[in-house]
């Protein structure tokens, strides 16, 4: 298995843990926070989905995010529905972002720098793996909110 399979194992199987957490969210619980400065449970599902985008511009445009839209990602424009929706919503972007990560070779992982804002530069393996436990990191936060609504919460340790 090349070193591009083994990331791309890696996002495909901590999506598919993610939804399966998120799938245990029930309608009802959709807007609960833990408090008030923190995001609901399906403002951090949209940022997660929406996250797939984010670090493929960051990649594409070597940092440069100033003609990124963020809009369609925000609480305004598309109100929230269902899980479902949000996961429709975001597939064409997560295909995107999974074929510019196929695109890439061995050398590449190792050679292409991608610096975003004042953070260190970054090789482009570093940076997927990184871009990767951002997704992990919330389904563990996931996991808290669950537990703190008390709703039973799926086993992912398959």
């Amino acid at each position: 298995m090349t070193q591009t399979e083994l990331l791309l194992v890696n996002f495909e199987e901590v999506r598919r843990r993610s939804i399966m957490l998120w799938k245990a969210l029930p309608k009802e619980h959709y807007f609960w926070k833990p408090d008030p400065e923190a995001e609901n449970a399906m403002q951090m599902i949209r940022h997660v989905l929406g996250s797939d985008e984010w670090f493929r511009v960051i990649i594409t445009a070597n940092g440069d995010v100033s003609k990124y839209d963020s809009s369609v990602w925000e609480d305004g424009p598309r109100p929230y529905k269902s899980l479902d929706d949000e996961l429709e919503f975001s597939k064409p972007y997560r295909e995107r972002y999974l074929q510019l990560i196929k695109s890439y070779s061995p050398d590449d992982l190792e050679n292409i720098t991608v610096t975003y804002g004042k953070r260190q530069p970054r090789k482009l393996g570093d940076f997927l793996l990184r871009a990767a436990y951002h997704e992990s990191v919330h389904a563990g936060n996931f996991i808290a909110y669950l537990r703190a609504m008390g709703v039973n919460r799926p086993w992912i340790w398959d």
